[in-house]
């Protein structure tokens, strides 16, 4: 991948980025876990778009398995284009969005303040109009971002909710798991510093099935939205599960496959995948921390073991990123100027 692109060099400033947020951020964590105490919610609501919307998948299983909270997505044309908005008087109601601008997101929020509901805001800008119509406001201390592509928003955000997950309900070993974070995404950018050269191979490729299960199906949609984003090569998402209940027809040989398998409670039948995969001829991409598995595949995109499974999708993108990079690059293509895109949307 170039190293002089903002896309580069901006993805590469994860661990610091991720050490800034555990640093400056925990105080802040810590008093939104206890307003959402006081308030008791039956369920948390997620409002965001595009990448954020994936970290919103993240947070859908962090809060699920480790808080116990039921967690449900807003549509955000309920309140913006219908103007029926459901009754969100219980809820907890998370606005995800690094720049915290656009107005679909914000029109949720707001009318989940009039009802009542407890509003947080995730977001790169503090000062931004998300943040100011929230009760509260987690910010990434991510630094700006140009690159229109997400990189380390992204990951900050994923790291905002489980670090606002731990204070809720954590451990002291909770605790210093994170903060082991920003050694691992480095480590990951070592161990994958040869990546332009396995990407070459891919140079032609017209599309990718993007496959991942658990905590890290959002890894599996952030990825594919990477792809799409800055190589213009169709990737659509599934969950390994998912995948077998029709998708998998599209598998024939040569077929390419990024398959996001590290250790952990989902490994197994993402891994089991790989056999039905290989019977069908599948060109096979593995971003796994398992050496037996990354033997087996095609390419192999190594991670640093010993990272928890809740916290795999910080550290588990990343080599993706990469990978997203190589191939813009290979392929000749400039990953700060996709077509068509800018850094901020606005969607009402």
């Amino acid at each position: 991948m170039s190293q002089g692109t903002r896309f580069d060099q901006e993805l590469r400033e994860q661990p610091a980025a991720l050490a800034r947020l555990l640093a400056q951020g925990r105080e802040q964590a810590e008093a939104i876990a206890e307003a959402i105490r006081a308030a008791a919610p039956e369920l948390v609501v997620i409002v965001a778009r595009g990448s954020s919307h994936n970290a919103g998948r993240y947070a859908q299983y962090l809060f699920g398995i480790r808080n116990r909270l039921p967690v449900a997505y807003a549509a955000p044309s309920m309140y913006t284009l219908y103007q029926q908005p459901p009754v969100l008087r219980r809820a907890l109601v998370i606005g995800i969005s690094q720049s915290g601008q656009s107005p679909d997101v914000s029109a949720v929020m707001e009318e989940s303040r009039r009802q009542g509901a407890l509003t947080v805001a995730v977001t790169n800008d503090p000062a931004s109009p998300l943040a100011r119509v929230a009760d509260h406001c987690l910010p990434l201390h991510a630094g700006p971002e140009q690159a229109v592509a997400a990189t380390k928003t992204y990951t900050t955000q994923l790291l905002a909710l489980a670090m606002l997950s731990t204070a809720l309900g954590g451990t002291a070993a909770d605790w210093d798991a994170l903060a082991a974070l920003p050694s691992a995404v480095a480590a990951a950018l070592r161990l994958n510093a040869d990546i332009v050269a396995r990407a070459e191979r891919y140079r032609y490729a017209r599309q990718f099935v993007v496959i991942g299960r658990g905590y890290n199906l959002a890894t599996a949609w952030e990825l594919a939205l990477k792809i799409k984003e800055i190589t213009y090569i169709i990737a659509e998402p599934y969950s390994a599960a998912e995948f077998r209940h029709g998708p998998v027809a599209l598998i024939e040989p040569g077929f390419p496959v990024l398959l996001v398998a590290p250790s952990g409670a989902a490994y197994g039948d993402t891994a089991a995948l790989l056999a039905l995969l290989e019977e069908r001829g599948a060109e096979v991409i593995a971003i796994s921390d398992q050496a037996a598995l990354l033997a087996r595949a095609r390419t192999a995109l190594p991670l640093p073991a010993g990272v928890s499974e809740w916290l795999s999708p910080l550290v588990a993108v990343v080599p993706g990123q990469l990978w997203a990079g190589a191939l813009a690059t290979v392929r000749g293509q400039d990953p700060d100027c996709p077509r068509g895109l800018r850094k901020v949307t606005y969607t009402h």
